[in-house]
């Protein structure tokens, strides 16, 4: 029998995508193992992963999907996304047992590789007396800030959002408490009481895989392997970082068109000169926000390309559709034609590692999803930081603070960005020294990714040493 390793990620594209570039980089390092991934169906509509499941299908021969049955689930009226994938895995347990019955019929299973949302799955994993290892999709800062979630819980009585004070987390820059990630500001609300579950079923697994590299994050590397973010736990397990790992082409979105006038239309832009504004799957603005962005941009005078996509709808039974924007609806009267000699705005969809990686490409202005940051850090763009939802306003403190790969979008406290603002950072980015220091050090690390993922740098060592730990029996 062949021997198998199964990942098992949580439905989010973002998540999946990460989750298939892993079961990539292991069957690169060991041909002989098997990658067979569990796709759970998504609890809300972020988007179709099925034409990105059939590309991976058509293009990588040593990866097989198994889709596992629809969950029902009871009504959930909590605000947050997170909420329903935690309660969906939940109930998925059964179905997970399941697979890993029928692949043991033909396989033998090395190991379990799940996404920090499937904790619940450590159970099954003991059934069958195998390995599980937690696969952590944001930044080690943000793992950091994970593990400590129970020592705050504790040393805390009030919600984080209610705390208004800096928080002093191993390995992390002192951050604010209404930066910790979203569905865990309020310790009342169900999606923080599934984050603080996973945080303390993590240190109980056979090791953690971060996307990640030691050099871009050595100091919330060294405090979570020093056991400094589980006190209360004897061990921490192996912290394994084999990151950056990025799709070397994104085929995540629904292609109408978008990807060739893209490309052909920054094809005729000067080299560095375009700034890319987009804002991952389910980043959306409401038409207020949308129009101060466009006030910015054309006040800027910087070339750019903008992916929009329709404000989010008020009726929550149809808060996750995706509708196609009417641009001349939702956009300044006048302002395609003001700026048709040195814009593009596109719906709905960008193929943004193709995007990144243009040669016209000079700054991206994202949300902070750490699959965007790591795409723009490895194509050598400097960023400006503007989180939206999940870990990202995070991940802005360790981007601006930490890494220096980002100039900072300054937003009210409802997350609001005037077009002054928008204007401000934007000819920043391009035109400024600060701006100037960010691309350098985003160069640097990009160098510095190259050689993390080379022949014998820090991220292959750590995926030699990962393969082994379940390979040796």
């Amino acid at each position: 029998m062949e021997d198998a390793v199964i990942l098992y990620p949580s439905p989010a594209i973002g998540h999946l995508i990460s989750m298939v570039e892993l079961g990539k980089l292991i069957f690169t390092h060991s041909p002989n193992l098997s990658i067979m991934i569990l796709v759970t169906p998504p609890p809300y509509n972020a988007g179709s992963t099925a034409p990105y499941i059939s590309h991976v299908s058509a293009t990588t021969s040593s990866i097989t999907f198994h889709h596992l049955p629809a969950v029902s689930l009871p009504p959930n009226n909590s605000p947050h996304p997170e909420t329903l994938a935690f309660e969906l895995l939940r109930l998925n347990n059964p179905n997970v047992h399941q697979a890993i019955t029928s692949i043991s019929k033909t396989s033998t299973v090395r190991a379990l590789i799940m996404d920090f949302f499937c904790y619940p799955g450590l159970s099954v994993a003991a059934d069958f007396n195998l390995p599980a290892y937690f696969f952590f999709t944001s930044p080690a800062c943000s793992l950091a800030a994970f593990l400590y979630a129970p020592v705050m819980h504790r040393t805390f009585t009030k919600s984080f959002k209610d705390l208004d004070t800096n928080l002093d987390i191993p390995g992390v820059p002192p951050m604010p408490s209404a930066d910790m990630p979203k569905p865990l500001l309020d310790r009342n609300d169900k999606a923080y009481e599934s984050f603080l579950n996973s945080s303390t079923h993590m240190p109980k697994s056979a090791g953690i895989i971060v996307n990640t590299f030691e050099s871009l994050e050595p100091r919330a590397i060294k405090a979570i392997s020093a056991g400094l973010c589980v006190p209360d736990e004897e061990l921490t397990p192996p912290l394994y970082c084999v990151g950056p790992l990025v799709a070397a082409n994104n085929q995540a979105g629904s292609d109408d068109g978008s990807s060739n006038e893209c490309l052909t239309w920054l094809d005729l832009q000067p080299t560095r000169s375009v700034v890319f504004l987009c804002f991952g799957s389910m980043g959306l603005f409401s038409a207020e926000q949308l129009t101060e962005i466009a006030v910015g941009l054309e006040r800027s005078g910087q070339r750019f390309l903008w992916v929009v996509r329709s404000p989010p709808s008020e009726d929550q039974s149809k808060r996750f559709s995706r509708p196609e924007p009417d641009l001349d609806v939702l956009l300044p009267k006048g302002f395609l034609d003001r700026t048709k000699a040195r814009g593009l705005v596109v719906k709905l969809w960008a193929p943004q590692v193709a995007v990144l990686n243009h040669t016209s490409v000079g700054g991206f202005v994202t949300h902070c999803g750490w699959n965007s940051v790591l795409e723009a850090l490895c194509a050598g763009v400097p960023m400006v930081a503007w989180p939206l939802y999940a870990e990202q306003r995070l991940n802005r403190v360790v981007m601006v603070d930490e890494m220096n790969l980002a100039l900072s979008m300054k937003d009210s406290k409802d997350g609001f960005v005037r077009a002054d603002e928008a204007e401000k950072r934007v000819s920043e980015l391009m035109d400024s020294q600060e701006g100037k220091s960010v691309s350098m050090q985003v160069s640097k690390m990009k160098a510095a990714a190259e050689v993390a993922m080379s022949e014998g740098g820090s991220s292959r060592v750590a995926l030699s040493k990962l393969v082994e730990s379940w390979t040796r029996g």
